[in-house]
């Protein structure tokens, strides 16, 4: 059960990385009027951001089943 949780803290935190640096890059390729590499990098964060929300809502629904019990 601990590993499971240590992978879920690891997965999420990895997203979260992810999408900062994507944010950063993104900033970067607004500042130089990248339009199509900033187009595909906010397509980019938002899957990620979508990743990260159906992660968070599968531990919810574990740890509502845990209740349920």
């Amino acid at each position: 059960m601990i590993c499971q949780d240590y992978d879920s803290v690891y997965a999420v935190d990895e997203l979260l990385r992810k999408i900062r640096i994507k944010e950063s890059q993104l900033k970067i390729a607004q500042e130089s009027n990248l339009l199509h590499t900033s187009e595909a990098l906010n397509n980019q964060i938002l899957d990620l951001r979508r990743k990260l929300s159906e992660s968070q809502d599968t531990e919810m629904q574990a740890l509502m089943s845990l209740l349920d019990d």
